[in-house]
């Protein structure tokens, strides 16, 4: 499971997304660090919108 959040800043006359966070609610080996490079919406908004993460682990 995971919840995104995204803050939403006015640009003249126009919303725009600035960050998004999303929190992972995950049971799993670790694998966060690998997030980033192979998340396709990551990728897309790298360097355009800043996101950043957490991961809650339970062992399994």
């Amino acid at each position: 499971m995971c919840e995104a959040k995204g803050e939403v800043e006015k640009e003249g006359r126009v919303l725009v997304v600035k960050r998004i966070h999303v929190d992972y609610h995950l049971k799993l080996a670790p694998a966060h660090e690998a997030h980033a490079e192979f998340c396709p919406v990551a990728r897309t908004l790298k360097g355009c919108v800043e996101i950043t993460t957490r991961l809650e682990m339970e062992e399994i």
